[in-house]
């Protein structure tokens, strides 16, 4: 029989497994899989039986590709924002139960890995690349900005790496997985199999993964570096901007092209979110996205970015205001003030 459930949650041996089970979806995080894994967490933190976790996905292609965003659009369309704020407040919830979880977590990771998918997997102890790792943070393509815990996890990924990913929404592949700071190991897909047989049994973990990781190694955006750390160090969006676009190498232009289009306010959003997380508390950015996100639902721009993107998919979305130059500083700080209802976290 085939388990028809979105996520499947059992025991294997020492370990507690979960597989995203929405292959048709690339497993997008839905308020059920929410619920589900942080019971689940939830009850294997106290089982002496259970000494890690794995999460692992179905369908070969995706390991999470984020929110189930189509179900929000439609949510707040039908005028039920509050159902889409309650979403994220159960979301950012299990972001920090993972984060601060007291056991192994082990997110074997071989697909596409963004937004919702990012924050069951980046905030666990062990985090396994595999031949077809493929992260992104694409939120300012849509109107959006970096939540489930990007506002800590980007700033800490080294140089101005988290800066280039919030920016452009670039993606990370599996060879510089490990370097970027997104993944703890890289071990080859065939491998995997194996791997999983051995998570289940009392080997532990850490020496486990080590035996099957191959060295660490310096893919594309790696050997960008210098060009990254120099240009997203700026100040401003707008200097960012500039910056690159006065660059005549090859990759500097490949920047400035990624950056064009996407929201104006999201970009100024998401700056400020990694400039502000590198000194915050990981609950203290959890808590700070709430109150973004609070602001964004009730806007404009992430509604016409779903649907370019992902209802119309004819990605030619019309920002308001579409000019960096017209997001003020005291609109990029409204969306960090205080909520008369803060998240409050577990």
């Amino acid at each position: 029989m085939v388990d028809e459930s979105d996520i499947i949650l059992d025991r294997r041996g020492m370990a507690g497994f979960v597989t995203l089970n929405r292959p048709e979806a690339l497993n997008a995080v839905n308020r059920s899989m929410v619920r589900e894994l942080r019971d689940a967490l939830e009850r294997w933190r106290d089982d002496d039986a259970v000494s890690r976790v794995v999460v692992t996905a179905a369908g070969g292609k995706a390991f999470s590709a984020g929110g189930d965003l189509r179900a929000i659009f439609e949510a707040s369309l039908a005028g039920r924002q509050q159902a889409s704020l309650d979403f994220w407040r159960e979301e950012y919830a299990l972001n920090a139960v993972i984060r601060h979880y007291p056991k192994p977590y082990v997110a074997l990771i071989d697909g596409i890995v963004m937004g919702g998918g990012v924050g069951v997997s980046v905030h666990g102890s062990h985090r396994v690349a595999g031949d077809r790792f493929d992260f992104a943070m694409p939120e300012v393509g849509i109107g959006f900005f970096p939540d489930v815990g990007a506002t800590w996890f980007l700033p800490r990924l080294p140089g101005a790496l988290g800066t280039y990913c919030g920016l452009t929404a670039e993606r990370i592949r599996a060879e510089d997985a490990v370097g970027a700071g997104v993944a703890t190991h890289r071990v080859r897909s065939a491998r995997f199999a194996d791997l999983l047989e051995g998570l289940c049994g009392t080997v532990p973990v850490d020496a486990l993964i080590a035996a099957f990781a191959e060295p660490a190694a310096a893919g594309p955006v790696m050997a960008m570096r210098d060009t990254i750390d120099r240009h997203f160090a700026a100040h401003t969006v707008e200097d960012i901007v500039a910056g690159l676009e006065s660059d005549r190498a090859a990759p500097a232009q490949a920047m400035a092209g990624a950056m064009r289009g996407k929201a104006p306010r999201s970009l100024k959003i998401a700056l400020a979110q990694v400039r502000r997380g590198r000194s915050w508390s990981f609950d203290d950015c959890m808590r700070a996205e709430f109150r973004i996100v609070s602001r964004v639902v009730r806007g404009e721009d992430f509604y016409e970015g779903v649907r370019a993107v992902i209802i119309d998919k004819d990605n030619a979305p019309h920002w308001r205001p579409d000019q960096l130059s017209q997001v003020t500083q005291d609109e990029v700080e409204r969306h960090f003030a205080p909520l008369e209802r803060e998240l409050i976290l577990p």
